[in-house]
């Protein structure tokens, strides 16, 4: 299960969510900024109020890590 929380003028959610259509990684997309309630419990969960901040299988991931992104999902790239 992938959750990224994001919000709609953040260009590293938009870099992130197209990484994981690129990989065929289905994610539930959040937008903590039209939800108070999301963006509380991304905070609560990341200790960060900036996203994007991505829950992978109970990890968090806060902005585009792409290596612990990779690691976590096994993402293989191509040198």
């Amino acid at each position: 299960m992938v959750k990224v929380y994001s919000t709609p003028t953040c260009v590293y959610c938009a870099t992130l969510k197209q990484y994981l259509k690129e990989h065929d990684i289905a994610f539930e997309d959040v937008d903590a900024s039209k939800d108070e309630a999301v963006f509380e419990e991304m905070v609560r969960k990341s200790g960060q109020m900036s996203v994007p901040v991505i829950e992978i299988n109970g990890e968090i991931v806060v902005g585009f890590d792409k290596e612990k992104i990779n690691e976590l999902l096994n993402i293989k790239e191509q040198q």
